[in-house]
């Protein structure tokens, strides 16, 4: 049997998304990405748990832990792009001022051998789970033969969907209870109640080229409720107002004399944020 030790240089060698405990002082180095807490999520005991966009498994192995039922851990991008060789695609076509051919992900940079999966399988190992990887891309497959599963997450994917709403509806055909959709957020002051999303390319969104739509919390609602969710309830919604500050004298006059409206309700600044909202069938 492995030493901790030697697990720990097993785990060293693999670039980790998530900092997974496996047990014995045994921790994956995960980016500088902060994990979300357990009470972002609803009771899995006895569920099934589909996770989309697995990665290394820290949800998966985490609803496992919580006592869920049948889990299966689906990804195929996270496993199979090379990511260094497209970065350096990508560098280049920001360099040169064009957008990428993200079509080569799949042909140029798709490595058959999976090596994006070594760390869930490493976990896995260690962690002697049972949770069932799945490589395919859900936006494509088959999602009749994929079934539907009591509880869904799609935690960190919305933003990366060119078509979030289709995207969206084919998360709604698979969940049985309740779907856990947690993205890149936007809050617009003083627009709370208007339904945005703003649009990114050109690796405007933090120099990554697959990040697409950035909603605001009206607007990802109302996108659930159009994909066919019924109720949809905000879990981890957007910073909250800080104190109010004096207003100008020129505020005041514009406001006594009725130029400028009323504020009803404090409003924190324009900022983006990671939601997380529960979507109901």
């Amino acid at each position: 049997m492995a030493t901790p030790t030697e697990i720990q240089a097993r785990a060293d060698a693999i670039q980790w998304f998530h900092s997974i405990p496996l047990g014995d002082g045994v921790v994956t180095k995960g980016l500088a990405e902060k994990a979300l807490p357990e009470s972002c999520f609803p009771d899995v005991s006895g569920k099934s748990v589909l996770d989309i966009g697995a990665w290394d498994g820290y949800y998966s192995f985490m609803a496992e832990r919580l006592g869920a039922g049948r889990q299966v851990a689906l990804d195929h991008y996270a496993w199979g792009v090379d990511f260094v060789a497209r970065g350096a695609y990508w560098n280049k076509c920001a360099a040169e001022g064009v957008l990428p051919d993200q079509s080569l992900d799949l042909t140029d940079f798709w490595q058959p051998d999976l090596p994006g999966r070594r760390g869930f399988e490493l976990a896995s190992e260690v962690l002697g789970s049972a949770v069932t990887p799945l490589v395919t891309d859900f936006a494509t497959t088959d999602i009749e033969a994929l079934g539907t599963f009591d509880v869904v997450f799609y935690l960190g994917v919305l933003y990366h969907m060119k078509e979030p709403l289709t995207c969206l509806e084919r998360l709604r055909a698979v969940t049985g209870e309740v779907a856990v959709i947690e993205t890149e957020a936007v809050h617009l002051q003083h627009l709370e109640h208007e339904s945005l999303a703003q649009f990114y390319a050109g690796g405007d969104l933090n120099a990554d080229f697959g990040n697409w739509y950035v909603p605001n919390e009206t607007g990802l609602h109302a996108m659930c409720r159009a994909a066919g969710f019924t109720s949809v309830k905000t879990v981890l919604g957007p910073p909250l107002p800080g104190p109010m500050q004096p207003e100008s004298l020129p505020t005041r006059l514009g406001r006594k004399i009725g130029k400028i409206p009323r504020r009803d309700h404090l409003s924190a600044p324009s900022v983006r944020y990671r939601a997380v909202v529960h979507a109901f069938p």
